[in-house]
C-alpha cells in the first residue's frame, strides 16, 4: 500500500507539471526589463541636496524606510513628505505598523498627488491608541499608474490624539 501511495504520488506530480503551460518568460538581463528606475535627482529637489526620482512603466509600490521602535502610544503618527509628479495615475503615502504580531496599514488615498504637479506635501495618519505601540513603522510611497514621481523631505511625526 506504501509503495501505491508514492507511484501515486510522483504520477500525479508529473501529470501536474506535463500540464503546465508557461504563459511568458521574463528575462533579467536588463535591469530596464522591471520597468522602474530610481535615482537621485540634484536637479528638482524640494530641499537639501537631493530629491529621489521614481520613474515606472507600470503601478508599483516602494519603500522608502522602515523605523524600528519608534517611542509611541496613544498618539498619531503622521508620514508627510514633499511628492511632485508627472504622472497618468495618482501616488499616495502608505504606512505600515508592525503592532503585536500584526500588521496595520494607513494609506493616503485622500491625500494624492496626480497628472502633472509641483511640489505639495501629502501625509497619511496613523492612530495608536493607549497600549498600542508599534515594533516598526514602514513608508512606502504607492504609484498607481506609469510616469514619475519625485518625492523629497519625508518627515515622521508624533501629535497628541484630540
Amino acid at each position: 500500500m506504501k509503495g501505491f501511495l508514492l507511484v501515486l504520488g510522483a504520477l500525479l506530480l508529473m501529470g501536474g507539471s506535463a500540464s503546465a503551460q508557461e504563459l511568458k518568460r521574463i528575462s533579467l538581463d536588463d535591469a530596464s526589463a522591471i520597468g522602474l528606475k530610481i535615482q537621485s535627482d540634484s536637479g528638482v529637489k524640494a530641499e537639501g541636496n537631493a530629491s529621489i526620482k521614481i520613474t515606472t512603466k507600470w503601478p508599483t509600490t516602494v519603500c522608502l524606510a522602515e523605523v524600528t521602535g519608534p517611542d509611541i502610544q496613544d498618539a498619531r503618527l503622521v508620514y508627510r513628505a514633499r511628492v511632485k509628479s508627472e504622472l497618468q495615475g495618482t501616488a499616495f503615502l502608505e504606512m505600515w505598523a508592525h503592532v503585536g504580531g500584526g500588521q496595520y496599514f494607513s494609506r493616503g488615498m485622500n491625500d494624492a498627488v496626480q497628472g502633472k504637479s509641483s511640489w505639495r506635501t501629502i501625509q497619511t495618519p496613523f492612530m495608536f491608541q493607549k497600549g498600542q505601540k508599534p515594533t516598526k513603522v514602514t513608508l512606502n510611497i504607492v504609484i498607481n499608474g506609469t510616469g514619475t514621481v519625485w518625492i523629497d523631505d519625508i518627515v515622521l511625526s508624533k501629535e497628541p490624539l484630540k
